[in-house]
């Protein structure tokens, strides 16, 4: 019977996984289709996925170029984006 359990909840896990949510998976897999930007910022189309978790897909964004991020504007409606830019470090000298 445990055995049985065990493969139920492992097979659960399988078929679940593909229908995880995009962005969580973005957030931590790279940027993907989600982020449009470059070394400045950038802008994510908003989705009611990504609510909890925008601030951080930025902030690894820009942690790409050793920047830090700051979101400059969240419209929430579908259509519409998450604006951000990437600032230097205060400490930082060019």
């Amino acid at each position: 019977m445990r055995q049985w359990a065990a493969l139920i909840v492992a097979s659960s896990v399988v078929v679940a996984l593909p229908l995880c949510g995009g962005a969580a998976r973005a957030a931590f897999g790279g940027p993907g289709p989600w982020i449009t930007g470059n070394d400045t910022g950038g802008i994510i189309p908003y989705s009611p996925v990504i609510e909890g978790i925008y601030p951080q897909m930025a902030a690894d964004y820009c942690a790409r170029w050793g920047r830090l991020s700051h979101v400059t504007s969240v419209h929430r409606r579908y259509g519409d984006y998450i604006s951000f830019v990437c600032i230097d470090k205060p400490w930082m000298i060019h």
